[in-house]
């Protein structure tokens, strides 16, 4: 049954959208969620927090007029509860069939979809170099981007397709002209929005190594090599080559302050060397990530801030609510930053995650090498990134 033949609710449904429901639970708010999506799809996805009980009912046991008692006694009747499936049908039929039988509901906005679409802006306010900086935050996949705004221009650095227009919003709202879309590496979980901001006149910035990987778009791109500057008003973004997770990985050095890892490393977690050679490749690749984590990586200043492309479940957010991290902190609380290379590889390869959804579609994607319309493409990264080494965190307590 598609989510559109779902009939109206007979009583009227409340509905809250996923701003909303983000700032209940973000506000602390303890927060129940029933998702009526199908078993598979909510193990591999699903909305979660320390303050969110979330609870699997398929909707399709909601069908019948006469509900089996074991289906009501999952669901808690006594505080409110959100309804929530995959585009917002089935969770309205859902909460109604509920409310009807006397439970506080109400239901979300569009779905999983809907909280796809949230993202945020957040200032990094550890950031010293020249201008502002900001980090972006996809709650939904863990997705993370910057942004530096200086005197009147801006660079955007990991920047998804899905956005585009915020980017350019957002530079509007501060007076800024995107001089600059750069992008780490070709992603492997969601699709790049460097090309697509870059034919509304923004230069699009790639790594010089991508062009091994086959991108089909080189010719418009300016391709960064290590050690190239790219100058915002005063600030300097530097290139560092950071091979590993892939091996044209990139790391772009703001102002001498945060350097934006990429998928290299992240304030929880490491690279997975697995998404470019396979398994085959991936104790190559690990050693790879070592040596750029131990030579052009921890060579910096223990204030560094690092800033990675993704932060995981596991992830702390810093006080001022990025998800960054000096970098003498992480060494002190990674013990895969100080082991020894041997170990370092036997670690990052005993326990890699599933791969992210749908990354035999978004790679080529990314290389230019097969096309994908605005909602295929967003429908494509939609669930979990899983582009770190472990779903836990490495960082110690």
């Amino acid at each position: 049954m598609d989510e559109m033949d779902f009939p109206t609710p007979d009583v009227e449904i409340e509905s809250v959208t996923p701003d909303e429901l983000k700032a209940r639970i973000d506000a602390g708010e303890n927060v129940t969620l029933l998702d009526a999506r199908m078993e598979s799809d909510y193990e591999e996805w699903r909305i979660d927090g320390e303050n969110v009980e979330s609870i699997n009912v398929p909707y399709f046991q909601f069908l019948d007029e006469e509900l089996d008692d074991d289906v009501l006694a999952a669901v808690p009747d006594d505080r409110e509860v959100t309804v929530l499936c995959a585009k917002g049908g089935a969770s309205e039929f859902v909460a109604g069939s509920l409310a009807e039988r006397g439970y506080d509901v109400d239901h979300l906005e569009e779905g999983m979809n809907g909280w796809a679409r949230i993202y945020e802006r957040v200032e990094v306010e550890r950031y010293d170099g020249s201008g502002t900086l900001y980090q972006y935050q996809r709650p939904s996949s863990g997705c993370l981007g910057y942004l530096v705004a200086d005197g009147d221009e801006a660079a955007v650095i990991d920047p998804l397709r899905a956005f585009t227009d915020r980017y350019l919003e957002d530079a509007d709202e501060l007076g800024v002209d995107l001089q600059y879309a750069i992008d780490t590496h070709i992603h492997a979980d969601h699709i790049s929005g460097v090309r697509n901001l870059a034919e509304e006149g923004v230069e699009g910035v790639i790594p010089e190594a991508s062009v091994d990987r086959g991108v089909t778009y080189a010719d418009e791109m300016t391709l960064a090599a290590d050690g190239d500057e790219f100058q915002v008003g005063s600030a300097t973004i530097e290139t560092v080559s950071t091979p590993g997770h892939t091996s044209g990985m990139t790391s772009y050095l703001i102002d001498g302050s945060l350097l934006a890892t990429g998928d290299g490393l992240f304030v929880e977690s490491v690279a997975r060397p697995d998404l470019e050679e396979g398994d085959d490749g991936a104790p190559e690749a690990a050693s790879q990530l070592y040596e750029s984590l131990q030579e052009r990586v921890l060579t910096l200043p223990d204030e560094t801030l690092i800033g990675g492309a993704h932060f995981s479940d596991a992830a702390e957010p810093a006080d001022d609510g990025t998800y960054t991290a000096p970098i003498g902190q992480l060494e002190a609380e990674m013990d895969a930053l100080t082991m020894d290379e041997d170990a370092f590889v036997e670690l990052i390869l005993s326990d890699m995650p599933p791969r992210p959804a749908n990354y035999e579609d978004i790679i080529p994607t990314n290389l230019g090498q097969q096309e994908a319309g605005d909602e295929e493409a967003f429908e494509l990264e939609l669930g979990p990134n899983n582009c770190a080494a472990s779903q836990e965190s490495l960082a110690g307590d």
